[in-house]
């Protein structure tokens, strides 16, 4: 008993230290978004969010695999984020896992996305999902969708971009003769 008492305790200490270096804690990232959207620009967003859910993501349970924002009735809108049950959830503290969400966003801000997603072909995807200080938030891109050709050309960038910086390593570690 002493022992889990002392390990509590450690994990107490841990997470206020953490929370004193600025408390910021990702919970989810959709790698995926950024291999077939190009990001044009991004937005924090609050999220609105049951008891059950936030101690879901507290232990670091969500996913946003195959997660979308969209504007309805000049409200913001978060769909197909899986935030599974709180384990010890009973009754009424359970929620629907793949429920849609509201965000949190200034009027001005809903009213842009709004127009630049319906005018041009502009999707909302969630990138991460991530507490800062103490409230759930979400990083919203406003992204445009890439073409197969466009994933090859951004691989090939990368790769030509990591084949310099490691040339460059190399010459400043060896010198001019490497």
């Amino acid at each position: 008993m002493v022992a889990r008492a002392k390990k509590t305790v450690a994990k107490r200490a841990a997470a206020r230290e953490a929370a004193a270096r600025g408390g910021d804690r990702t919970v989810a990232t959709n790698r995926r978004a950024r291999h077939d959207y190009d990001i044009l620009e991004t937005y924090e967003c609050g999220i609105v969010l049951h008891g059950g859910e936030v101690k879901s993501l507290r232990e670091g349970k969500a996913q946003l695999a195959d997660a979308y924002a969209r504007v309805d009735a000049g409200e913001l809108w978060l769909f197909g984020v899986h935030i599974p049950p709180w384990q010890y959830a009973t009754g009424f503290g359970v929620h629907d896992p793949d429920r849609k969400r509201k965000l949190l966003l200034h009027r001005k801000e809903i009213d842009e996305l709004m127009g630049l997603s319906q005018q041009q072909a502009l999707t909302l995807v969630p990138l991460s999902l991530y507490f800062r200080d103490g409230k759930a938030k979400v990083q919203l891109a406003l992204a445009r969708g890439r073409k197969l050709h466009d994933k090859r050309q951004a691989i090939l960038t990368r790769e030509a971009d990591r084949e310099a910086s490691r040339a460059a390593r190399n010459a400043e570690r060896w010198g001019a003769a490497g």
